[in-house]
């Protein structure tokens, strides 16, 4: 047996086959990730998806439910997802995450500290993901942030109902006639399908007028936070929370007329929203009485709407009132 004879002749045709596999492969790809808590905590999900930097194009997207978590914990694991997307298109590209979290962009990037156990662990988990060294982080705003936004939504909404989240391409297929073979889910090279059109009739935003911005923005604007509407957007007379799918405004200047809201007048009576299980619900009216907020119908408390609904019905000193509704 001569040394030539100890070397595998198509060695080098593979090593070729591979390097040209490598340069076909993007060498630099941007993660966009978010994740939210309906009740912070309450239940939460998160999405995350991978675009091609040179294009625009999203190559794949993920969301999933994780239960009865923060808004913290719920964007850090958008986080993890999002790198792990990113590692199975490849993993030698440099990833430019950004994220509408200040708190995991600048926790992230070494600014600031990391205090919180669990998300310390999704922190270390994330650097496991994909060599630090190839990882750069930037905040963007929500606005920004709508398509990572919409799959936590995605997320949640399923979670919430008891099934799991489709992705769109798979949520096309599933309408198909039951003699067509049903396409797989986009892989991580594929672009998703186009998203289907938006069922009509679904509530866009709702806007409360108020005399006193200042006062309805420390309650209302504090309750708002809790069960899940993160601050969206401030001007000089308004502010909002919620997101693409649905926002709350709070509103005030000149054209407010100059009368007390009373909320017996004809019009809208009230807001109601699903406010997690009984104890969260008995926690957030507690906590309520701290920011403006007393609890209507005390006598009859909490079983105001009747023997099988479990709900507090809470009034500010502007006079408007909430319905924090249990599951």
């Amino acid at each position: 047996m001569t040394d030539q004879q100890l070397f595998d002749p198509y060695a080098q045709d593979q090593d070729e086959d591979h390097d040209r596999a490598q340069e076909d492969l993007p060498a630099r790809l941007v993660v966009e990730a978010d994740g939210g808590s309906r009740g912070n905590p309450g239940h939460a999900g998160y999405g995350a998806l991978v675009r091609d930097p040179d294009t625009g194009r999203i190559l794949v997207e993920k969301a999933a439910y994780i239960g009865k978590a923060s808004n913290n914990v719920a964007e850090y694991s958008g986080l993890v997802s999002g790198l792990e997307l990113a590692r199975e298109i490849n993993p030698r590209a440099a990833v430019h995450v950004k994220m509408d979290s200040k708190l995991v962009v600048e926790q992230m990037s070494g600014r600031w500290q990391i205090k919180h156990a669990d998300m310390r662990v999704l922190a270390a988990a994330a650097r496991k993901v994909l060599d630090p060294r190839r990882v750069t982080y930037e905040w963007i705003p929500r606005e920004r942030n709508k398509d990572a936004d919409r799959l936590s939504n995605e997320a949640m909404d399923a979670g919430m109902a008891g099934v799991d989240w489709k992705p769109r391409a798979a949520a096309a297929t599933a309408t198909a006639s039951s003699g067509a073979a049903s396409s797989a889910a986009p892989t991580a090279r594929e672009a998703p399908a186009q998203e289907a059109p938006r069922r009509a009739g679904r509530l866009h935003h709702v806007e409360v007028w108020t005399r006193d911005l200042t006062a309805a923005d420390a309650s209302l604007g504090w309750l708002l936070e809790r069960l899940g509407f993160p601050r969206r957007e401030s001007w000089k007379n308004g502010v909002s929370f919620g997101s693409e799918e649905f926002y709350v405004v709070l509103e005030s200047g000149p054209d407010v007329a100059a009368a007390d809201h009373d909320r017996r007048r004809p019009g809208v009576n009230h807001l109601a929203f699903r406010a997690g299980s009984r104890a969260d619900v008995d926690l957030l009216a507690r906590r309520a009485a701290s920011h403006g907020w007393s609890v209507l119908f005390a006598d009859r408390h909490p079983f105001a709407g009747g023997p099988d609904h479990y709900a507090a019905y809470l009034e500010n000193a502007e006079g408007f009132e909430v319905e924090l509704v249990a599951d």
